[in-house]
């Protein structure tokens, strides 16, 4: 099992290869799933971003006030850099566990594996819980948590759908990419599938 729960090996891996990557799926096989819910002019906070290229494909598609945090120094100044000349998109050193960012501050946050990779680590469960604390926290009374994820809703819902965050949870599936064009962090993902889990905050579920 590698080590995605570990800051270490991600402060390695990203010092090693500091190339473009993705985890699941590029904008391309997401923008129809997130285009009910993200706005180009909400804020938008891409938690545990790595180097990925989603936000620079969500900014060429008019999506200009982007935050992007990563527990890894080492790839958040090198996005800082590659991404300068890009007013509204920042990027900045943080842990999704404890988030220096102020409350009700987000219309959208987007997490593209950061809670799988949560989940892959020591006290997953506990760990998992604080991020998804601050994730409320930090959105705003309407806001929707967008989580990209390998894990099927049998295992993610009872961390979504407790009910001190009150979110109203919807389940979309999209197609997988052909392998090679991203990864994914699972050995044993069989399924044809990535799970998209949309958490609308304030939302009561309805009945039915």
């Amino acid at each position: 099992m590698a080590q995605y729960g570990k800051a270490e090996y991600w402060e390695e891996r990203y010092t090693r290869d500091p190339e473009p990557f993705d985890w699941y799926q590029r904008w391309a096989g997401l923008k129809d799933t997130f285009a009910e819910y993200v706005q180009p002019s909400h804020s938008i906070l891409m938690l545990g971003c790595g180097n990925s290229r989603l936000s620079e494909e969500m900014y060429e598609e008019g999506f200009h006030s982007i935050t992007n945090i990563d527990l890894c120094l080492t790839v958040t100044k090198a996005m800082q850099e590659k991404y300068r000349d890009k007013p509204g998109m920042t990027y900045k050193q943080m842990d999704g566990r404890s988030m220096e960012l102020p409350d009700a501050n987000f219309n959208v946050v987007i997490d593209k594996a950061c809670l799988d990779s949560i989940l892959c680590g020591e006290g997953s469960t506990h760990n998992a819980q604080k991020l998804l604390t601050e994730v409320s926290r930090i959105l705003q009374p309407n806001g929707v948590y967008i989580a990209v994820s390998h894990g099927q809703p049998s295992y993610r819902l009872t961390y979504l759908q407790r009910p001190e965050f009150g979110w109203n949870v919807k389940t979309y599936t999209v197609q997988k990419p052909m392998m090679g064009m991203t990864a994914s962090l699972s050995a044993d993902d069989k399924d044809s599938v990535h799970y998209i889990y949309v958490c609308v905050k304030g939302e009561v579920a309805k009945e039915g």
